[in-house]
Order: C-alpha cells, then sequence, then structure tokens
C-alpha cells in the first residue's frame, strides 16, 4: 500500500519525533507557573499536542513497516478509531467546560480539538478506502495542527504566560 512512500514517513515520522523531544523542553518552562494552573494547561493544550506529534509518529511507523497492505490497513483504522474516541473526549473538554476554565482564545477550541477530531476522523476513511496519498495528507496535516499548536503554547508559555508582569515602559 504504501510502496515508494519509505522517505516520505521517515522524514515526516522523524519530525514528529524531534518535535514530541522538544515539547519536554517547553515543559520547564511552565516551572515558574502555579502548579494547579501548570496541570490544567498540560492536559488542556500540551497534551492534544503531544497526541497529534504522537499519532504522526505511529502513522508513519505503520506506514513503514514491512507488512501486508491488509494489515497496515487494519492498524491505521484501529490507530484512526482510538485517536477519534480520544477526540471526541477532548472536543467535549474544550467546547463544553465549566465556567472560569475557558480557554484562552477563541480559536482555541477549533485548533486543539475540532480539527484534530476532523482529521483522526478523515485518516479512518483513507485507511478503510487503502488511499496511500490521502494518509499521507492526513499525516501531514495532523503534524502542521501540532506544528501551530505547538507554537502556540510557546508565545503563551515564554512571555511567562498569565503570570507575567507588564514590561516597563520605554523611557
Amino acid at each position: 500500500m504504501f510502496e515508494g512512500w519509505d522517505n516520505f514517513y521517515i522524514l515526516i515520522g522523524s519530525a514528529s519525533g524531534a518535535l514530541i523531544g522538544l515539547l519536554f523542553i517547553v515543559v520547564t518552562l511552565t516551572g515558574g507557573m502555579d502548579r494547579d494552573q501548570a496541570l490544567r494547561g498540560a492536559s488542556r493544550y500540551m497534551t492534544p499536542t503531544v497526541v497529534e506529534f504522537t499519532a504522526v509518529l505511529l502513522i508513519s511507523a505503520i506506514a513503514s513497516a514491512p507488512a501486508d497492505a491488509r494489515l497496515q490497513r487494519a492498524a491505521l483504522l484501529i490507530l484512526a478509531l482510538v485517536l477519534c474516541a480520544w477526540a471526541l473526549v477532548n472536543c467535549r473538554r474544550m467546547f463544553f467546560q465549566p465556567l472560569g476554565a475557558q480557554p484562552t482564545h477563541w480559536s482555541d477550541p477549533w485548533f486543539y480539538a475540532a480539527a484534530p477530531a476532523a482529521s483522526y476522523a478523515a485518516l479512518a476513511a483513507v485507511a478503510v478506502l487503502g488511499w496511500a496519498m490521502g494518509v499521507g495528507v492526513v499525516a501531514v496535516t495532523i503534524l502542521v495542527l501540532g506544528v501551530r499548536n505547538a507554537w502556540d503554547l510557546i508565545t503563551w508559555i515564554a512571555p511567562g504566560g498569565p503570570n507575567a508582569k507588564p514590561a516597563p515602559p520605554p523611557e
């Protein structure tokens, strides 16, 4: 099913693995935050991003493994169904959360929950269809979502997040 795609999956699988490692470094930036706030933020924002990179890593591993095409399609379908179930739980958390725990920006539920859920559903569809090009497109889409979400996290955490003190006015 994935003949001729070896370099593609090695490239995006390696990229997603490296980005997972970089996210662990990002976690160290939360050291000065309130512990409860950091844990809430990690489950709400960091975990979906890690899941996205892990999904691409697993898609790459399945696609690169020397196996029968039916076995690869079945493994991709199982992975997609597990990811869809997780994404639905994450959508519920992001869209229907208790008052006082709203996302920091209107786009957060869409990029951290809805877009990944749609991507995982698309992965299930292309796995059933056995469309190698579709799997590649979905994998890149998930990778780009992960990069976008990681950038969002960095730009929020690095300046100090909600505990940041305003910069002094220029003299």
